[in-house]
């Protein structure tokens, strides 16, 4: 293994490997490193489906040897460290390795101590998240016999930001299927203030919603699970209405604060002070997520931790020969593949003009990111948006005679479910521009 190259990439993901195949592919003489620590890749997209029921674990994972680009020297270890102005990363066994460019794409890490309870609830009995274990949520989900389902998200960032909403429409189907959906109340407890930020896509959400009879309860935030009495214990962040209570049992539904609860359902609730407990009999959950640690404690982040780079080039705020990508990037957009997909090349673009004529090149990155949002078994609708949450479907749906992808369609589905996975095994990993 050397100890300097040309171009030093951290991360093994989407957008790791991505940038090293297109980097070869570009410049075959190029020395470029590859710092990561894993022996598998996995294509995470599918896990949604995974713990649906309808798409293969096994299928989703890669061996990482597989995926390292010929001629890029895979370095099997931990980075730990920086030191931007000596161009050095020091990693956890291989030393220090010193580069002329840098590119940073770690991704991001699960941080469950941030919710007391979290971590001795995650994966065990009847919680569930498909960020951690996917198979697992496909037990919970086919061992649910009615009772309060309770589909939540935390306050951090997260990647694929529709991810906790998806399973839940596609459990809302599977509860029909095996007939207890009547007996059950579901409930999408969420941060946030609307369902979706971009309006052609919530219009369509706002229907399946309606029509699968969701409660939805905004400016939720999970601060406690209680896992002995299933009980996910939540902050209010916005104030209620005189007159009525959000959660409160005993409360008419005409008081509700309908800013913070949309569709009502009188669902089990402890008050303690200031926090709401819903009790559940089955809760899917997205943990909270955070920049890995040796990206926290660097100098290469923001005021909140977050990779700091421009958000049209990419390039690091301070240092000119640094860039970074993917989900670990302070980037106001959606952490998704897909904006990986577009980040790529920009990234690649401008670090082969600086070594070429030191300065960066002249594309723009406009903060298009995708959320393929499956609202069933056989629907999709596919949000693609810029940093203004302006739509901005590919013109390319056209060929597959899809003219609205803000509305729920089966071919959405077959783009899921086949083509997305074969697009990225085979194009993407392989420095294809898709």
């Amino acid at each position: 293994m050397k100890s300097h190259y040309q171009v030093l990439v951290i991360g093994g993901g989407t957008a790791g490997i991505m940038v090293a195949a297109q980097l070869r592919e570009k410049d075959r003489n190029l020395e470029i490193g590859l710092i990561e620590p894993a022996d598998t890749h996995y294509y995470q997209p599918a896990w949604t489906l995974v713990g649906a029921g309808t798409y293969d674990f096994k299928s989703t994972a890669r061996p990482m040897k597989s995926l390292i680009p010929a001629g890029v020297d895979w370095i099997k270890d931990y980075a730990e460290g920086f030191d931007p102005e000596k161009n050095t990363v020091s990693t956890k066994s291989s030393g220090n390795i010193t580069y002329d460019y840098l590119v940073v794409a770690p991704g991001l890490v699960y941080d469950h101590s941030l919710i007391p309870g979290l971590a001795e609830a995650i994966d065990k009995g009847v919680v569930c998240s498909n960020y951690t274990d996917p198979e697992h949520t496909w037990k919970v989900i086919k061992n649910f016999k009615g009772g309060t389902a309770v589909f939540t998200q935390p306050a951090t960032p997260i990647k694929c930001g529709g991810a906790p909403q998806k399973i839940m429409y596609l459990a809302d189907d599977h509860f029909r299927k095996s007939g207890v959906r009547s007996k059950t109340d579901i409930v999408f407890a969420t941060p946030g203030t609307t369902i979706f930020a971009v309006p052609e896509i919530k219009q369509t959400l706002m229907e399946v919603v309606d029509r699968k009879d969701i409660n939805l309860r905004f400016f939720h935030k999970l601060v406690e699970i209680d896992a002995e009495k299933q009980i996910a214990w939540y902050e209010v962040t916005k104030e209620v209405e005189t007159g009525g209570c959000v959660v409160i049992e005993d409360s008419k539904t005409d008081k509700i604060d309908q800013n913070i609860q949309y569709n009502y359902k009188d669902v089990k609730v402890e008050v303690e002070g200031n926090r709401f407990g819903i009790h559940y009999d089955m809760m899917h959950l997205a943990p909270p997520q955070t920049a890995p640690k040796f990206i926290m404690n660097s100098p290469l982040v923001n005021d909140a931790k977050w990779l700091d780079v421009d958000h049209k080039t990419m390039q690091h705020n301070k240092f000119r020969n640094i860039f970074g990508l993917g989900d670990v990037a302070a980037l106001p957009t959606a952490k998704t593949g897909a904006a990986i997909r577009k980040q790529v090349p920009i990234v690649v673009d401008n670090v082969m003009t600086l070594i070429e004529s030191d300065k960066i090149g002249e594309m723009a990155y406009n903060g298009y990111s995708s959320c393929p949002l499956v609202t069933g078994y056989g629907k999709m609708v596919l949000a693609e948006f810029d940093y203004q949450n302006n739509f901005i479907p590919d013109p390319k749906l056209k060929q597959m005679l899809i003219s609205d992808s803000s509305k729920e369609h089966w071919r959405l589905w077959m783009l899921k479910k086949y083509m997305l996975p074969y697009l990225y095994w085979n194009k993407m990993m392989k420095g294809q521009n898709v």
